[in-house]
């Protein structure tokens, strides 16, 4: 299919995982791709890979926590495809060193926040003007159940998620005059490499996965939840958080 033909995508957070599958689902439905990610023979991989299969991907160098990268990611997409219509914030992620209000190390709520909600800002700060001249299009955060539900053992990684869905609410509001849609995806546990890794070290991880009566998520299931976003099908929807959780609580 070709859901998304025509489309210029910025993929922050796209050298594994999520992000590199929602890359490669996203250039399968004929988009144009930017993979953007801090590995260079990852994010180099997702990109060959693509263009080996006929799609049109490059990748672009880009670490989220500094504004002259992601400016000059931005610029890279620009120089490249000449235009943005699709910006898809996906870098982020919690580490075993998180913990509660009380006990988590101040270090690791400062990585949280840099990383999940300040690198979200700037992706929209420098990516969104890009949108607006190419006369609208989607912005899709990566928040979690974590920001909405909250999650025991890990205060530092809720609180920047739950800045993501505010924030997603509030550009909602702000760029709509602009024809920008900004949504977000609050997935549970997801079958990634790096939850694998979390489910042999955070005994919490383990009862929280048991709750997902679904089962864990499989990365396409966010990849086509991204497509339907990114997609003119979703014209009319904005300033919505989707919650991708497997059952937990029971739906």
């Amino acid at each position: 299919m070709n859901r998304l033909a025509g489309k210029v995508v910025f993929l922050a957070g796209a050298t594994s995982g999520i992000g590199r599958t929602t890359a490669e689902v996203f250039a399968g439905e004929g988009a144009r791709v930017a993979v953007g990610g801090r590995r260079v023979s990852e994010g180099q991989a997702v990109a060959d890979g693509i263009r080996t299969r006929g799609g049109d991907a490059i990748f672009v160098p880009t670490d989220v926590t500094q504004p002259e990268s992601v400016a000059g990611a931005i610029g890279s997409v620009i120089d490249a495809f000449g235009r943005l219509d699709v910006l898809f914030n996906n870098a982020g992620g919690s580490t075993p060193q998180d913990g509660t209000v009380t006990s988590a190390p101040l270090e690791e709520f400062w990585r949280a926040v840099k990383l999940d909600l300040f690198g979200t800002w700037l992706c929209c700060r420098y990516g969104i003007p890009q949108l607006i001249k190419s006369g609208g299009g989607s912005v899709i955060n990566m928040a979690s159940m974590a920001g909405i539900a909250g999650s025991p053992g890990r205060d530092a990684y809720t609180s920047a998620k739950g800045g993501v869905v505010a924030l997603t609410r509030s550009m909602a509001l702000e760029y709509v005059s602009h024809k920008i849609r900004v949504n977000a995806l609050a997935p549970a546990a997801v079958k990634t490499d790096r939850i694998l890794k979390l489910l042999d070290t955070v005994p919490a991880a383990k009862s929280i996965v048991a709750a997902q009566v679904l089962g864990l998520i499989e990365p396409a299931e966010i990849a086509y939840a991204a497509v339907y976003l990114a997609s003119d099908e979703s014209r009319t929807l904005t300033g919505q958080t989707i919650a991708i959780h497997g059952g937990l609580f029971g739906g």
